[in-house]
């Protein structure tokens, strides 16, 4: 036999002991190239996922794949080796030299299970909002990884909530896009509801304004505030009606308007009605805020009278407008308080008392 005679023996030999090599159009033997970088969605590594041109031998399970959603790298020789093994020559590789395989994966994360779970539940057994509910689970939780054909929407397939301790019990099914059955995911813990509230930086004493500095916000258990929790923005500039130490969260019961009038502070009285506008000092003989009606004492006639807080210092007299005679001889009443120094003739202009 020839020396070409040999060659085209061993050529015919190979073409039939290699299942990978594919027919190209016109018949000729298409070439299996190795790939660089390959992705796989189930657990094996198959002869096709590593080379193009695989022909029958392309489902040839070679390799474990990696974990669900990582990579990993093989040597060229490793790779070779294997496809040999299974009768799969003559691949080319040009100047790659390693394979690079990465394992697809769907990720279910943490914060979307626990989304999840609280819409199952909310409004079960007294609890609120999902959005308002904490969620503590009997097991660490972690992202769920799955095969990257598990592609369905988490379906609720069964939920139970206990009012008397908040434990839950929720159970969910991803469906797969192929034949394989669906995956079940369950999960338990304890879910409470959380509202917002202004929580204290600093202890505060009774009487105590509050600024910026003294309060911030957190999510506390709804169970801790008993009546309705205080916002931020409600809290600033308000006064304390009692005293409370740092890291208490506030209550819209804790708080009031601050007063605009200290008891024994030297106020203005205004008195007012029409035409008349005439301001006198007094003392006030008690604590007040906007709106509040407190007890002063007039320190120009010596007597004390009730007045309307509409100020820091300010106390507003209603003065009684005096009316017509009457008919039957009765006297018309005159306002005790309105002072005498004012004259019809001054009725019209504002008036202030010397010191």
């Amino acid at each position: 036999m020839n020396l070409r005679s040999l060659l085209v023996a061993t050529a015919v030999l190979a073409a039939s002991a290699t299942p990978a090599l594919a027919q190209a159009d016109g018949g000729s033997i298409a070439v299996p190239v190795l790939r660089a970088n390959v992705t796989v969605t189930g657990d094996v590594v198959r002869v096709g996922d590593v080379i193009d041109n695989a022909g029958t031998a392309a489902q040839i399970a070679i390799y474990r794949a990696p974990d669900l959603g990582t990579t990993g790298s093989l040597p060229v020789a490793q790779v070779l080796g294997a496809l040999r093994a299974r009768q799969v020559i003559g691949v080319t590789t040009g100047d790659i030299k390693e394979v690079s395989v990465t394992r697809l994966a769907r990720t279910v994360e943490t914060k979307e299970i626990e989304l999840q779970i609280a819409r199952a539940i909310e409004h079960r057994g007294g609890l609120g909002e999902a959005a308002n509910l904490k969620l503590t689970f009997d097991r660490d939780m972690q992202d769920v990884r799955l095969d990257a054909s598990y592609t369905g929407a988490m379906q609720m397939v069964a939920s139970r909530f206990e009012s008397r301790n908040g434990r839950f019990d929720v159970s969910f099914e991803i469906a797969n896009e192929g034949a394989a059955a669906p995956t079940k995911l369950r999960f338990t813990g304890v879910a409470i509801e959380t509202v917002e509230a202004a929580v204290l930086l600093r202890d505060v004493e009774r009487g105590d304004i509050l600024k910026s500095s003294d309060v911030s916000v957190e999510r506390r258990p709804r169970s801790e505030i008993s009546g309705e929790a205080a916002s931020r923005g409600r809290a600033l500039g308000m006064q304390m009606r009692r005293s409370i130490r740092a890291g208490q969260p506030l209550k819209t019961a804790d708080l009031a308007k601050p007063d605009l009038v200290q008891r024994d502070q030297t106020v203005t009285l205004i008195f007012e009605s029409a035409g008349l506008y005439l301001t006198v000092r007094g003392k006030a003989l008690e604590n007040g805020t906007e709106g509040d009606v407190v007890n002063v004492l007039n320190l120009q006639s010596k007597r004390t009278v009730a007045g309307t807080v509409i100020g820091r210092g300010q106390v507003a007299i209603q003065v009684a407008t005096p009316r017509p005679p009457a008919t039957d001889n009765t006297a018309s009443i005159v306002p005790e308080e309105t002072p005498a120094a004012v004259s019809v003739a001054a009725q019209n202009a504002s008036q202030t008392p010397t010191e």
